[in-house]
């Protein structure tokens, strides 16, 4: 079982919204894949949070892990698209998910727990960081953390990101996160020497890195495996993609496909993200093509 902790909120593009939260696009992913998927978050008394509750409840997810917050609003995203597709966020603050509460049911949950997911975004204020990180410190003695770091202006600072990396077995990252990570660490090393200093210091299993059109690379302490992305991509928004991809990171990780499987399989997953409004499909469809793939050439064990 996997257990996503964090935001779920409104995507309000320029002429539609949706619902999204980078947890909650995983979370969806891996349900929608066939996966035993746990999903934490808090929403407002209103009717974006009746919305998102209806739709959790349509789609049969466990809500009994989605607090109800009667002071705080659901959360909210203005998107704004560039010409190249590219998101640009403005993150409203102090809403329903800066107030998760850690209460028994979510102890028990996180120690039966394969793997814990978690970001930056639900750990910007000093309850949230304080809350998010107690769950990882409780978390069963054989569960693993997945650390998508996700940074967002002005929701993030030192102490969360190093404390989230001592936390974590695997890290995701983009090139971007990683020179801001570099700087906030003061580190003046060159990008690989920095990322393997990353696997030996924090003992990490994995850092994943991903680089829009440039691809993305998975490094181990075996080594670094680099993967192109797809050229015949027609992309509508990359909204979800780095989501798309860290579900399949997590599928790989705990069923310990060979780092290419992985990279091959998140960056076909991630691609297709790129080619719909949002972060998630509509067409059941495309889900299904993938389970085929997961469940038949890669699910075996290597």
């Amino acid at each position: 079982m996997i257990v996503a902790v964090g935001e779920i909120l409104f995507d309000k593009f320029p002429d539609y919204q949706r619902i999204g939260g980078a947890p909650f696009n995983l979370a969806y992913h891996l349900k929608s894949l066939g996966y035993e998927v746990r999903f934490i978050s808090r929403i407002g008394n209103d009717e974006n949070g009746r919305t998102i509750l209806e739709l959790l409840q349509k789609e049969q997810f466990h809500t009994d892990y989605i607090q109800i917050d009667k002071i705080h609003r659901t959360g909210e995203v203005l998107i704004r698209l560039e010409t190249n597709g590219n998101a640009r966020f403005n993150i409203l603050p102090d809403v329903a998910y800066d107030h998760i509460q850690c209460d028994r049911s979510i102890e028990l949950i996180l120690n039966k727990a394969e793997l814990l997911y978690f970001g930056s975004l639900v750990q910007r204020s000093e309850y949230g960081f304080q809350t998010l990180q107690a769950m990882a410190g409780g978390k069963g003695e054989t569960t693993k953390c997945l650390y998508d770091v996700n940074l967002r202006p002005d929701c993030y600072n030192e102490l969360v990101i190093r404390t989230s990396l001592e936390k974590a077995n695997v890290v995701k990252l983009n090139d971007e996160e990683l020179s801001v990570i570099k700087k906030l660490l003061h580190s003046n090393l060159d990008a690989e020497t920095f990322i393997e200093a990353l696997l030996r210091d924090y003992d990490l299993d994995m850092v994943s890195v991903t680089k829009g059109d440039a691809g993305s690379s998975l490094h181990t302490k075996q080594g670094r495996y680099q993967a192109e992305t797809h050229r015949d991509v027609k992309v509508v928004d990359t909204v979800g993609a780095g989501d798309g991809y860290a579900a399949i990171l997590a599928i790989g990780y705990l069923q310990n496909w060979q780092p290419e499987k992985i990279l091959e399989v998140a960056t076909e997953f991630a691609s297709r993200i790129c080619e719909i409004k949002g972060a998630f499909p509509s067409d059941w469809q495309f889900y299904g093509d993938f389970q085929r793939k997961i469940q038949g050439k890669y699910n075996e064990k290597t």
